[in-house]
């Protein structure tokens, strides 16, 4: 398939989608699960490219926040009454690492569902944005000059653009 002036783009939500095919798998649903049907259809559709939302590794901190938020809580609960703290693997934007997480399948699962992708004439898309990271990666204690430092008055002042982070070297 060749692109045209405007290519097309289906975008998915991969976690939510892996956790509705697990449900109906019986166990847990990684990339390699995802059915050649359906990346069929996408191609049949038109599309040109696929983008998978929530690929990259998360870690404890941005679970943990993802738990704790209240109003994040309704919201999750009004979408999926039958919530646990299990379906919750904190949010897309809080990467740890650039990785494709075990339970997803991997790094190369992630190859695989590619390749088929191609097959299909279909082009992956994913997310690299350097500033999507949880607390809990690793160059927030190994890099914190990557960083843009705050004061407490601008804390104070824009508390929307600023965060206290508490590393192992200080705050």
């Amino acid at each position: 398939m060749t692109q045209g002036l405007h290519p097309s783009l289906y975008q998915v939500n991969t976690r939510v989608w892996l956790t509705s095919l697990s449900k109906t798998l019986g166990r847990p649903a990684t990339l390699d699960d995802i059915p050649d049907t359906a990346l069929d259809r996408m191609a049949g559709m038109g599309f040109d490219w696929v983008w998978f939302l929530s690929v990259w590794q998360t870690g404890a901190a941005g679970r943990r926040i993802s738990r704790e938020n209240r109003d994040w809580q309704k919201e999750f609960r009004d979408t999926l009454p039958d919530l646990r703290d299990e379906d919750i693997g904190g949010s897309g934007f809080a990467i740890t690492a650039y990785a494709v997480p075990a339970d997803l399948g991997g790094d190369a699962a992630l190859a695989r569902l590619r390749r088929r992708l191609a097959k299909r004439g279909l082009r992956l898309m994913l997310d690299f944005v350097p500033n999507h990271m949880a607390l809990d990666h690793p160059w927030v204690e190994d890099h914190p000059d990557y960083f843009v430092p705050g004061t407490e008055d601008a804390l104070a002042r824009e508390p929307q653009n600023y965060l206290r982070v508490k590393r192992e070297k200080g705050t």
